[in-house]
């Protein structure tokens, strides 16, 4: 019966919060961004509390960039979205589990090319910006499951590759959640030590939260 816990949180998970028509900002992506919503305790929960804010949540477990279904590929979870500010996160179920297959650096080359201007993450990016929003790109962290493994070259790559593509358009700019996420740091992580605890959702929050107030301080007022 211990399958029933993680199938139990995809399907509450499934249920989403949608999108207030009036939300300011939108989360959008992977399992990263809607970990602990079941207790009130994603990163677009996080926002809400902290920005004083409606935040609109589309993010899935399990979606992707490239080739997902319905929900579970980002770029759809983002169609009709045209909030002010989208949150954004995405790639590593594209990559696969461990890092290790032999296709791992093909498949980061369709992901995002090494100038960050093409690939299906700027292709995603460049389509919410043509809807006038601008874009958080939540880089990820090292979980403590993958750190010292094959993983850890690949993400750097992905991070340099995705730090270009922000320096490319000003409206779009990348946090690193490695910042406020050491793998060292096990209270950080879930017991499956990838995605983040409670207390690891809430520093994803207030790094996105203390970049949108300071690069939108007119939007975001400043934490009292």
């Amino acid at each position: 019966m211990r399958w029933l816990v993680p199938v139990l949180f995809l399907v509450l998970s499934a249920c989403g919060r949608g999108v207030p028509g009036d939300a300011p900002v939108v989360v959008a992506g992977d399992s990263v961004m809607a970990w602990n919503r079941v207790q009130g305790g994603s990163v677009a929960d996080g926002l809400e509390r902290l920005l004083e804010v409606q935040a609109g949540d589309v993010s899935l477990p399990l979606a992707r960039v490239m080739d997902g279904r319905g929900a579970l590929n980002i770029p759809n979870q983002l169609e009709g979205v045209d909030a002010p500010w989208v949150v954004l996160n995405g790639g590593a179920n594209d990559l696969g589990v461990g890092c290790t297959g032999g296709n791992s650096r093909a498949i980061l080359d369709r992901l995002i090319a090494q100038d960050g201007r093409s690939g299906a993450i700027p292709q995603m990016v460049a389509e919410q910006r043509a809807r006038g929003s601008r874009v958080v790109w939540v880089d990820y962290y090292t979980s403590p499951r993958y750190a010292g493994t094959s993983c850890v070259p690949i993400y750097d790559e992905m991070e340099d590759r995705l730090r270009r593509m922000a320096e490319a358009d000003p409206g779009v700019t990348l946090v690193d959640m490695g910042d406020v996420l050491p793998s060292s740091d096990l209270s950080l992580f879930a017991s499956d030590r990838i995605h983040p605890s409670a207390a690891g959702s809430a520093r994803i929050a207030q790094l996105v939260a203390a970049h949108l107030r300071d690069v939108d301080p007119e939007r975001f007022a400043p934490a009292r």
